[in-house]
Parts: C-alpha cells; structure tokens; sequence
C-alpha cells in the first residue's frame, strides 16, 4: 500500500461551532480511532485537526493509502475509515480514521484492474466491469495498491465473482455471488454467431 504523510494538531473545542471555524482556516475536523476503548468498549477517538491541503492528496484519487498522521510530534499509522462530504459543494466536512499496526487485520477496497484481451471481446462481445473495488482483509503490509485480474479466457456471455478469485495473503470480504465484470453480447456478435450457423 501506498503511503502519505499529514500533519495534524489536537483539538479541544468539539461540536458544529468549532469545526465551522476550523473549516473557516482551511482545516478538517478529524477523528482517530485507536486501540483505546471507553467504559462502554467502543474505541475511544482521539479528536484532531488536519490541513485541507494534505489531506487532499490521500482522499481525491483511486489508491488506498496508509496515512502517517503526525500529532502535535506523536505518529499514528492509520487508514481512512469515513469521509463526510458537503451535500452540495462536495467540499470534505469531516474524516474518520482507523490506526493499524502491521499485526492488525484490516477491511478495506481495492481497486480493481482487469487485464488482457478477453476471448468474449475478440468474438465481438462488450466486456463490462461490475465493480470498482473488491474489500479485502489483512495485515496492511500484505495488502496491495490494485488487484490483478486476467480475463483473457473469458468467453462471451460469462463472468467472473468474486468466489472465483484468489490472491496469496488476502482474505476476500466482498460477497462471494458478486460479479466483478463480464462479457455481454452485443448486435454483432449475435450476428456472427447466427452467421456461422
């Protein structure tokens, strides 16, 4: 996984008054979801303010990454685990984040890639990606930037689920019935195939 660096600083004043004027100074309101838990045994958040600008580059682009969370001179590895976006500006209001360690299980998606020329397209088919991310689960050292897929054998009409995938270290969160792409027949491909009747 890749890897970015933001530097944050704690903050006292919580509520919708605070973050307005927290927003106001190009900060976001954050919160850190560690191993600490409170009296009832929910995670306790350490509650953080990070600059727009850094935050940025880890939240508007198709990787996943392990953000280095530099608070007031203490590190924090952690990972995304909610964003809030403004309904209409799309401005990020607020970000949750969920510290890892490299023993620590983790679920999160990955984006997907498929590669090769499929045996469905050749024969005039359209292939058709279903879904942009499968959720995998592991230790975050062993999860990868994108998932590989090869669809060169793929025949027209066909799809591949995610049951029938496998990649070494990874446990597959997404349902197994969950189709990730497929070849569907299009006006000219029924065309050949009644043709070669």
């Amino acid at each position: 996984m890749r890897e970015i660096s933001i530097n944050g600083q704690k903050r006292e004043a919580t509520g919708k008054k605070a973050s307005k004027l927290m927003r106001k100074e190009g900060l976001v309101p954050c919160n850190l979801y560690g191993e600490d838990k409170d009296e009832k045994g929910l995670p306790k958040a350490l509650s953080f303010a990070a600059p727009f600008t850094e935050l940025r580059k880890a939240v508007y682009t198709p990787y996943v990454y392990v953000v280095n969370i530099n608070i007031d001179g203490k590190e924090h590895k952690a990972i995304i685990k909610e964003l809030q976006f403004h309904p209409t500006t799309d401005a990020l209001l607020h970000a949750d984040f969920y510290e890892v360690n490299e023993q620590k299980e983790i679920t999160v998606g990955i984006p997907v890639k498929l590669n090769g020329l499929a045996q469905g397209v050749r024969d005039g088919g359209k292939l058709n990606l279903s879904i942009r991310k499968i959720d995998v689960t592991a230790p975050y050292k062993n999860i990868p930037e994108i998932l590989e897929i090869d669809v060169t054998n793929l025949q027209l009409g066909k799809a591949i689920k995610v049951g029938e995938l496998n990649f070494e270290g990874l446990t597959l969160a997404t349902p197994a019935q969950v189709v990730v792409c497929s070849v569907k027949e299009t006006r000219a491909s029924k065309a050949a195939a009644a043709a070669a009747e």
